[in-house]
């Protein structure tokens, strides 16, 4: 799975990184929740005053979304004999 960060400066004009947010296909169906969610946890990001430069969007997602949501968003491939 592909992630991306996300760096602004919030409204006190502290430099802020949005670090983990997971990048889906077009088709997946989890994809508009995952913007929304992202989108609040912006606004709430850039409206805080708390002095943590580094916010993890899939840490935010493991404290909102219901378990077996996150694991269907967050799903790794394991692999047959290490290959």
């Amino acid at each position: 799975m592909l992630f991306k960060s996300l760096e602004f400066k919030n409204a006190y004009g502290q430099k802020v990184k949005i670090i983990e947010i997971p990048v889906l296909e077009e088709d997946n169906t989890y994809r508009f929740m995952i913007q929304l969610r992202l989108e609040a946890f912006i606004a709430k990001v850039y409206r805080s005053r708390d002095v943590r430069t580094v916010y993890s969007f899939r840490e935010y997602l493991k404290k909102v979304l219901k378990w077996s949501v996150y694991k269907q968003i967050f799903k790794t491939d394991v692999l047959k004999n290490n290959a």
